[in-house]
């Protein structure tokens, strides 16, 4: 095995590329990231589908050390983002440390050495510090149907879309009314002889005020001084505000809900169709979708919602429990991921053997998001506890880099080979999490993404996206346990971490 590197980075998303730069800038040359697929862009490479656009205004879209001026839109598409994250990659000079089609299969932490021993389909190396940018949507999860493999059309899931796959002038049946499925539905209906939605649960649906950007629009973005970072900070403070409704006040959220009904009744003239469309759980509980079509479209002719739940998958479509057929020729599973596995499916072992898996048996846990207790120099980027509903995961990411590189640069002040964070400290950062989330929209009893298969909220921040910044502002030493090296004891000698963490 050749000498270990400094860094290594699972994944080359946001968090992964992010990550890499911030190290390139503090002098880091020795770095790794490990990329499973052929490119990079993580969620942005892997959803291609029809309509794939970010819910989150362009302007706050991107890195704050690395501004975009010309989106074309209010809203990016698809495209763009991942056109300006390559272009980000590349003028940051981090493109060469990628090695795509490398999957991690296996990570174990050398206690003695100090190192994380990688195992990938390509082989093996070590690294002093492994940071996980996997994300949290990036694991497709097909659901559990009887049938699915009988059918003989054509079907994938929105995250795998078949680009070579007919759909003009076919019968397409959707499963799923989430993020994805809201923006696929307008633009396949398009093309569909009949499109068949199949519900199982209400979404709110408001309405997406985006347009394109006008010529003198970026003009002035682009060449008067602050303007883009005016644009940018008054973006984050509209929608910070929202935050309120979300971990505080869930009845502010009442107001919203106001715009919600008032688009259904405008958009949608059939109370019958109504009813089905209006959810029955608080607004908020689940993520609040945007859109300005997809009304509309479930009020065409060629257009049926199903709400009966799905009985099976047969050879010619789909069969539901009150004994209806819908015959398809394609079935478009849009049905989200597997979010709340973080790390899985691969194999992560930290000391004393100890797995991941075992470790987050009854739901995943982490100090701040980041670090876990008995994993040494092992850090997540996008980690429980740090996603959002109302603003930009970029903001959260950034406090996470920030984070790290203050972890890094406390080991090499105090000449330390590994840190850990303390049991008692990560404990007390999940107990502050769930009683501050009980009393948030996200635990108003509904099920949703956010939560593990217990129905415990482990994927939402329950707070001021500031407040996190100010939480990760800096390490604290009282929080990690560390080996020093050549210090007393020798190998695996274990004291509480010291010096300067300022950074």
């Amino acid at each position: 095995m050749s000498s270990p590197h400094d860094v290594v980075i699972i994944g080359s998303g946001f968090g992964g590329i992010g990550m890499a730069i911030r190290l390139r800038e503090r002098g880091y040359r020795d770095v790794v990231v490990l990329e499973k697929a052929a490119g990079l862009g993580g969620t942005w490479r892997d959803n291609t589908y029809p309509g794939a656009a970010c819910d989150v205004p362009s302007h706050l879209y991107s890195f704050s050390f690395e501004p975009k001026t010309d989106w074309s839109r209010r809203f990016p598409p698809q495209e763009e983002i991942l056109d300006y994250l390559h272009g980000t990659a590349r003028k940051y000079g981090v493109l060469p440390w990628v090695r795509f089609g490398t999957e991690v299969t296996e990570a174990r932490f050398d206690e003695d050495a100090g190192l994380w021993r990688i195992s990938t389909g390509g082989g093996e190396l070590s690294a002093r510090i492994l940071v996980s940018a996997c994300g949290q949507l990036n694991r497709p999860a097909l659901p559990s149907i009887p049938g699915r493999e009988t059918f003989r059309g054509t079907s994938f899931h929105s995250a795998r879309w078949d680009h070579g796959a007919d759909l003009d002038g076919k019968r397409i049946a959707v499963i799923g009314t989430g993020a994805s499925a809201i923006q696929i539905i307008p633009e396949i209906a398009r093309r569909a002889e009949r499109l068949t939605v199949f519900q199982r649960s209400a979404p709110y649906v408001i309405d997406k005020p985006d347009r394109p950007y006008r010529d003198w629009e970026k003009a002035v973005l682009r060449t008067v001084p602050g303007a883009h970072a005016l644009s940018r900070a008054r973006t984050y403070t509209l929608l910070e505000s929202r935050a309120i409704g979300f971990i505080k006040y869930p009845k502010l959220m009442d107001m919203v809900g106001r715009r919600f009904r008032a688009q259904l009744n405008e958009q949608v003239a059939d109370p019958e169709m109504r009813r089905k469309l209006t959810p029955d759980y608080p607004m908020g509980c689940k993520r609040i979708l945007i859109s300005s079509d997809y009304y509309p479209t479930l009020a065409r002719p060629d257009v049926e919602l199903v709400t009966d739940p799905i009985e099976r998958i047969t050879p010619d479509g789909v069969r539901t429990r009150d004994g209806r057929a819908f015959g398809a020729d394609a079935i478009v599973y849009a049905t989200g991921f597997a979010a709340s596995g973080f790390l899985a499916p691969m194999k992560i072992v930290g000391r004393s053997g100890r797995e991941l898996n075992e470790a987050w048996r009854d739901g995943a846990e982490a100090h701040l998001g980041i670090t876990v207790s008995g994993f040494p120099n092992l850090f997540l980027l996008y980690g429980p506890y740090t996603n959002l509903g109302h603003n930009s995961i970029i903001y959260m990411l950034e406090s996470q880099f920030r984070y790290v590189l203050g972890c890094l640069r406390a080991m090499l002040e105090a000449g330390l080979d590994w840190i850990d964070v303390r049991p008692d400290v990560q404990d007390a950062f999940g107990r502050e999490m769930q009683e501050r989330l009980r009393s948030t929209v996200w635990d108003g009893g509904c099920e949703s993404w956010y939560m593990n298969a217990s129905g415990k909220v482990v994927n939402n921040w329950p707070g001021f996206t500031f407040a996190y910044r100010r939480a990760t502002r800096r390490p604290d030493p009282r929080h990690f346990v560390a080996r020093r090296a050549g210090g007393p004891g020798g190998p695996g000698h274990a004291t509480a971490a010291s010096g300067t963490t300022n950074g």
